[in-house]
């Protein structure tokens, strides 16, 4: 009888299995199409607010599938997952989001120029993310040094996050954007009259997130489900196709401005606000739902290939980050970036050896701008930003 228990526990396993494997067919292109409704909603509605709170929405929105996945992992209290999924959504947008960006623009700047891009060069106003890169950065070397994420550490990077969307708030609107330089969807709702355009956004929203709620759980336990039938481990499904997939309308949008070339700035940015969002907000969310879950206030405790993981994504962002304060994201630096992704992605237990890679990479670009080889572009520019508008008094009103 104890026979019979067993292979029937075993049967069902495989059932469970299986059914979770298929219902990766409807769970995958369900939530690619939930983002894509709010990506839709948000790119019509950045028409009318300056470009980088707008970039800032739209990131934001557009990685919502990322926030439910890893929200349905901290309720779990799956902790070698929920680092993986973050971690790895992280360095997919630096290691491959960024380069994939610049290899998009420099193929369309060939084909409509017959010259190679040399570089893409970014606006005065995009070092405000650039800048907002850094506190996070600094803070999560605190977190790493104590081996823990708390909701303490949830209320700093919610700060940070809304300090960042404080100085935007304070930035003045560029000119509006040609509606042919828009994609399709958002193009006709712009020519919409104003009521109807703006209950088609509220309602694009709306049926994104609704899709989103209904569909995070079942998309993890099929993502789960086809890694154990594929015979790969859960860690290395969730860090990379997870993240690749709930980010995926997110690089559909950035990589159509970056064919343009002219908006490669906007596209790169995108990417970089994403980076903020997620190194900010998704992380504090992960111990509030941690701690609902379990019904008490307690720390989240990361083991030391954990820690690994989070200073490997610690180093390979502030790479990233000193390569963008000159304000100029090079071919050169493109192909470094992905060559060190990819490497780590085909030879995992080179981790280690890659982080001190990135480490030794952002040493030397200390020295070049110390050297004056480069100029600190992006910190005179958000200087002068924060000197025009963010820091500038309002004028006094004249005595009636």
């Amino acid at each position: 009888m104890k026979v019979l228990f067993v292979l029937k526990k075993s049967v069902e396993s495989v059932a469970s299995v299986a059914g979770h494997a298929v219902a990766a067919i409807w769970t995958f292109p369900a939530m690619i199409g939930a983002a894509m409704l709010i990506a839709w909603g948000a790119e019509a509605a950045q028409f009318v607010i300056s470009q980088g709170m707008a970039l800032a929405i739209l990131a934001w929105l557009q990685t919502l599938p990322e926030f439910a996945v890893e929200a349905v992992i901290a309720w779990k209290r799956d902790v070698p997952n929920l680092t993986a999924n973050f971690t790895g959504s992280l360095r997919l947008l630096v290691g491959l989001g960024w380069p994939l960006i610049y290899v998009t623009a420099a193929v369309f700047h060939r084909r409509k120029s017959g010259k190679p891009l040399r570089e893409i060069v970014l606006e005065g106003e995009h070092s405000v993310e650039i800048m907002a890169l850094f506190l996070p950065l600094v803070y999560f070397v605190w977190i790493l040094i104590k081996g823990t994420l708390t909701v303490v550490d949830s209320v700093v990077l919610t700060a940070l996050y809304l300090l960042y969307l404080g100085i935007l708030n304070q930035i003045p609107p560029q000119d509006e954007e040609e509606l042919e330089d828009m994609e399709y969807v958002p193009r006709k709702i712009l020519g919409m009259a104003p009521r109807l355009r703006n209950a088609t956004i509220v309602a694009l929203f709306g049926t994104g997130g609704v899709l989103i709620y209904f569909i995070a759980e079942p998309f993890v336990e099929s993502i789960k489900a086809l890694a154990l039938a594929a015979g790969i481990s859960q860690f290395v499904f969730i860090q990379w196709i997870a993240p690749f997939v709930s980010e995926f309308p997110e690089k559909v949008s950035a990589f159509y401005w970056a064919r343009k070339v002219t908006k490669a700035p906007m596209a790169l940015m995108n990417m970089v606000s994403s980076n903020i969002n997620q190194w900010t907000v998704l992380v504090a969310m992960i111990p509030v739902m941690y701690c609902w879950s379990g019904g008490r206030i307690e720390p989240i405790v990361f083991d030391q290939m954990h820690l690994d993981e989070i200073a490997l994504t610690i180093a390979q962002s502030a790479l990233g980050f000193m390569l963008m304060m000159n304000m100029r994201f090079c071919w050169y630096e493109a192909g470094g970036l992905f060559i060190l992704w990819l490497t780590q992605f085909f030879v995992p237990h080179l981790r280690e050896e890659i982080m001190y890679i990135y480490l030794g990479w952002v040493v030397v670009e200390v020295i070049l701008q110390l050297a004056r080889r480069k100029r600190l572009e992006a910190f005179v520019q958000f200087r002068r930003l924060m000197g025009s508008f963010v820091l500038r008094r309002p004028a006094r009103r004249a005595a009636p």
